[in-house]
């Protein structure tokens, strides 16, 4: 199975922001060999604005050749995402008014895997939070697949040091719950989270841990120079590729 994955979009209207989005989108629709789906792990918008969801889903999902999943980042807001993104009234099938700011979680069948984007965004707040009804939804979810088939879990904020001092203060607060659950169910294979704009492996509760790089911008580490972004570095992708040993292969790419 062949992942693409894109993070970090920041759509705010201006043309910088549309071009490099339109930019990584297009390299990928033209690439010669299939992708089985791309995943968007969050900050599609920059201000979280209905206006900018619609541009996301024009770049996303217009005619788009695979499934598109996606998740919240801090930048996003859970009521324009759900209804200009997702394309949800705003009611439940019971006619009543949907939760527009629970958690926006979702589980994809891809291929024999499968996905689970998480929303580990926390609103009014840069850092992230796995909700106990994300957690409950999550066990849920894994119970009933009951180990048959792989899992990778794909959602914003790191759990782990990245190693860059202001970055860090924007983490994943209370991992452990997340480092419990990866421990006790052997069937995910992966981790895989957007928001740090720079490309990065780690592991995490003995599990590869895999870091998307940013389209709108490049992280600038601290032995890279001051600023906290590069502006003039490419837009960035990656490709997981998750084999039949469950092992999980990552290639990183730029679009020029």
């Amino acid at each position: 199975m062949v992942l693409a994955q894109i993070s970090d979009l920041h759509l705010d209207g201006t043309d910088r922001a549309t071009e490099r989005a339109e930019r990584v989108v297009a390299h990928l629709r033209a690439l010669p060999g299939p992708l089985d789906a791309l995943l968007v792990t969050g900050d599609i918008a920059d201000h979280g604005e209905e206006a900018e969801y619609k541009e996301a889903a024009r770049l996303l999902f217009t005619d788009a050749p695979w499934p598109v999943l996606t998740c919240p980042g801090n930048h996003d807001v859970r009521g324009p995402y759900r209804t200009a993104l997702l394309g949800e009234s705003g009611t439940s099938a019971s006619g009543r008014p949907a939760a527009s700011e629970a958690a926006i979680n979702r589980a994809h069948r891809v291929g024999g895997t499968e996905i689970l984007m998480l929303d580990s965004s926390l609103p009014g707040s840069d850092e992230g939070l796995l909700d106990e009804e994300t957690y409950a939804w999550l066990e849920e979810r894994l119970a009933r697949l009951a180990g048959a088939v792989p899992v990778l879990l794909s959602f914003h904020h790191h759990p782990v040091p990245m190693h860059h001092p202001r970055l860090d203060t924007w983490r994943l607060r209370s991992p452990e719950p997340l480092a419990a659950l990866v421990r006790r169910h052997p069937e995910i294979a992966g981790l895989i989270i957007g928001h740090a704009h720079t490309p990065a492996a780690t592991t995490f509760a003995g599990r590869p841990l895999v870091v998307g790089p940013g389209v709108v911008s490049t992280l600038r580490l601290p032995w890279e120079g001051e600023g906290l972004v590069d502006l003039d570095s490419p837009a960035g992708l990656a490709f997981h590729v998750l084999d039949d040993e469950r092992r999980l292969t990552t290639h990183f790419r730029v679009v020029t």
